[in-house]
């Protein structure tokens, strides 16, 4: 099997063509990257600037080059002796325009007899034989917008097939639409009677039944197809807690591939580990991101967030266990009801349950499952706690969990144990998860946002050196071909936003005095904004992302608190409200003294949030595993939440930059300031590593602690690979304000030395005054390599 030693990230879309990806593959490589790493490339829904949404699994996406330019690619990386990695999408498909997806169309027009009919996880029984579509507007006149032309059913712009027979000319609308294979309903019913299986809440992506062999056999045919051309040497698994069984995913996936590189988008909570048997090197590397934005999170700043947090509550502090428990079972009563339903549906008849209580019982345990699912046998622990905690919550439900606890396959000790109720609920919990938790209560507990971030328990708040050594250590014996992280496309924030962020952890009580007064300002300028964890989540935001843009923080804002949910909502939302909000931004913005304020703690932090993101970037790129660097990544990209981490990214100024910095004077590399908005130093940190990465893998064979001596030791945490060795400043504020390093050493392993940063020899016990002191970060390599 062929493994990278890193990858870098590409936005496939219609301006990001493979073909332009193409002519990116040499600056790629002078980066120091060894894969080429692509987001989804087959075709999807008209428009689409993610993937995500395939329409069609038979073909890559003529928008984004098609067959064509995914070769010009693959020969481009291929003969710089580069890799080829490809997100692929086997748990949905797009359906928001039914005639781009030829499986959805057929489905539509024969139903059951449609040779998709198994494809899609349908529930035809509840729909009455009819396949469900929530897109009508509101209204009781909404049916008469239909209309026959062309063949077809249309709604407004919406086309749907008509079964062959069912319509002839001159018949009302309305009355073909009632002779179909589906049922055109009100959007708003979606929620409670959708009968085929989504991708979270998101209707027009439906749940592909790739556990079928047939199902999986031709979703995959033109995958296998790039696997056996080679054209691409692995693959990215988007979403496999939605698969009924990823395990076996995961086997069939690699016989088709012939054994691989693949690697999964599994979330994992603190603690938790991949299941030992899955044919995969590990995960995208969201477990690896939370333990190093920890590592630099002090945690004596968590008394006064945690205070801030309370005040900005009116006085009492919030339980992130409690809180989590109300947003996960508000997303089973509500968002993600059908799939409660749908569960309920499933409970045997002879159980002896009702079906209110079945519904009421399961919301309950999917509130309180600790983790996204199980993978029964494996994984029951976590089925078990949540049962023990449901009945502790509701002893009224005690009878009926018991029961559903062992229809649900808690003691089961084998695959085949398992029924319908069981495999679905393990499909069904992840989604609970994943808009209760990452979709709502990040957006609501804002105590240190660079901490809720995907896989993150944001109540965990630090992690000591000693521990996260010992994480790594772990990772270098356990997951040495997992990938490590720090920004991807679904990430909260950038890196280099949260690495300024993580600065508030030093600065609580400051921090609190910005929040407070920007509000009691902002209040006597006349706008009030009764949302006082909303205001402190928009604040770090802007200071993390500083400078940015109004309208970038307005489109940040508004899109945080409708997921938040608290004060306004995606739907029927608090229009006066959020008027307010968009006023105090404006505020921010425009009032002297406000943005005196707020941009006054944005410089105070900026220069210790620079040591952070230079830190945290060559800690993941010299760490146990496979680091990925996001597009863009390698400068500061101080971006947020999708789609505003998916803006263009100036590859011909980094290309620019990179040959400078390949053209040093005098033998060194001179004139690069280790911070600033156009500073290159994260640009050399990620070339320098990348670059010793690939071409000294004997380098990077072990990982061994390094622990510094003196007074002010806490401030570094150092490793050595077996002949490189990171050196990384923490907590740099409270480094500053104690005067910098002054007699702390660092003994290094046997043999010479050379910082690959600034080419200064070292041997031996090292002055970490002398050894950072051009950057807070510094990269040594054993001379005789």
């Amino acid at each position: 099997m062929r493994t990278p030693i890193s990858t870098y990230r590409l936005q496939i879309t219609s301006d990001l063509t493979l073909d332009r990806a193409a002519g990116l593959v040499d600056y790629l490589h002078d980066l120091g990257a060894d894969w080429v790493y692509l987001s989804p490339i087959l075709r999807a829904v008209d428009g689409s600037d993610h993937g995500y949404d395939v329409a069609s699994p038979a073909e890559v996406d003529p928008v984004r080059g098609g067959p064509a330019g995914l070769r010009a690619l693959a020969d481009a990386a291929h003969g710089r002796g580069m890799g080829v990695l490809v997100d692929i999408v086997p748990n949905h498909q797009g359906v928001a325009v039914p005639q781009q997806n030829p499986w959805w169309w057929s489905l539509l027009e024969q139903g059951r007899d449609s040779p998709y009919a198994d494809a899609f996880d349908v529930e035809w029984g509840a729909g009455g034989g009819k396949v469900l579509i929530p897109v009508l507007g509101d209204g009781d006149e909404e049916l008469a917008q239909l209309r026959v032309e062309d063949g077809t059913l249309r709604y407004y712009d919406n086309v749907y097939p008509l079964a062959e027979g069912t319509w002839a000319a001159g018949d009302d609308p309305q009355d073909v639409h009632a002779r179909q294979h589906y049922e055109l309903i009100n959007w708003r019913r979606g929620d409670a009677e959708l009968n085929y299986r989504r991708f979270f809440t998101v209707a027009t992506l439906a749940g592909v039944r790739v556990e079928d062999p047939e199902v999986f056999d031709e979703s995959h045919a033109e995958i296998k197809r790039w696997i056996d051309e080679g054209l691409v040497d692995g693959l990215r698994i988007d979403h496999p807690d939605g698969l009924r069984d990823p395990r076996q995913y995961l086997e069939r996936l690699k016989e088709l591939t012939g054994g691989a590189y693949v690697v999964v988008e599994k979330i994992l909570e603190p603690g938790e580990r991949l299941p030992g048997d899955w044919a995969t090197a590990g995960t995208t590397g969201y477990d690896a991101l939370g333990v190093l934005d920890r590592l630099l999170t002090d945690p004596a700043g968590e008394y006064a967030l945690t205070s801030l947090d309370a005040r900005l509550r009116g006085g009492e502090p919030v339980h992130w266990e409690e809180m989590i428990h109300g947003t996960k079972r508000a997303m089973a009563d509500n968002a993600l009801h059908a799939e409660v339903l749908r569960l309920a549906r499933s409970v045997p008849a002879g159980a002896g349950l009702g079906h209110d209580e079945a519904v009421d019982a399961l919301a309950e345990i999917l509130a309180n499952f600790p983790v996204y699912r199980s993978y029964l046998p494996e994984g029951a622990e976590h089925l078990r706690a949540a049962l023990d905690a449901a009945r502790a919550r509701r002893p009224d439900l005690a009878g009926p969990i018991g029961t559903l606890g062992e229809l649900l396959g808690a003691e089961a000790t084998d695959d085949a144990e398992l029924g319908e109720l069981a495999r679905r609920f393990q499909q069904t919990s992840g989604m609970v998860m994943a808009k209760g938790v990452e979709d709502t209560a990040f957006y609501r507990f804002p105590r240190l946002t660079s901490l809720t971030e995907v896989g993150g328990d944001p109540s965990h708040f630090a992690v000591t050196p000693e521990e996260a050594h010992a994480e790594l250590g772990r990772r270098a014996a356990e997951e040495p071909l997992a990938m490590t992280a720090l920004s991807t496309h679904d990430t909260k924030r950038s890196e280099a936003v949260r690495a300024r962020i993580t600065v508030l952890s030093e600065a609580g009580e400051q921090w609190a005095g910005v929040v407070g007064t920007a509000k009691k300002l902002a209040e006597e300028a006349g706008v009030r904004v009764d949302d006082g964890p909303l205001v402190n989540l928009v604040l770090q935001a802007v200071v993390g992302a500083w400078p940015l843009s109004q309208e970038r923080t307005v489109d940040y804002a508004l899109k945080a608190a409708r997921e938040a949910g608290s004060s306004t909502a995606w739907v029927d939302g608090d229009a006066d409200f959020e008027d307010r909000l968009v006023r105090f931004i404006e505020l921010v913005f425009h009032d002297p003294e406000i943005r005196a304020v707020v941009e006054g703690f944005a410089q105070h932090v900026t220069e210790a949030g620079w040591s952070n993101g230079l830190a945290a970037k060559l800690v993941q790129l010299t760490m146990p595993g496979v680091p990925d660097v996001y597009q863009g990544s390698e400068l500061w990209a101080e971006s947020l939440v999708d789609p505003d981490n998916r803006r263009p990214v100036d590859f011909e100024a980094r290309a620019a930059m990179l040959a400078r910095l390949d053209t040093p004077v005098g033998g060194t590399v001179e004139g690069i300031p280790a911070v600033g908005p156009d500073a290159a130093a994260k640009l050399l940190v990620t070339s320098r590593a990348l670059r010793l990465r690939r071409d000294h893998p004997e380098l990077f064979t072990g990982y061994t602690p390094l622990e510094a001596s003196g007074p002010r030791a806490e401030h570094v945490f150092a490793f050595d690979r077996g002949g490189a060795v990171t050196v990384a400043t923490r907590l740099p504020l409270g480094l500053a304000v104690r005067g910098g390093f002054t007699d702390e050493t660092l003994e290094l392993p046997e043999g010479d030395f050379e910082d690959v940063l600034t080419h200064r020899p070292h041997t031996g016990t090292v002055a970490l005054s002398a050894l950072l002191s051009d950057y807070p970060v510094a990269l040594l390599r054993r001379k005789d390599s």
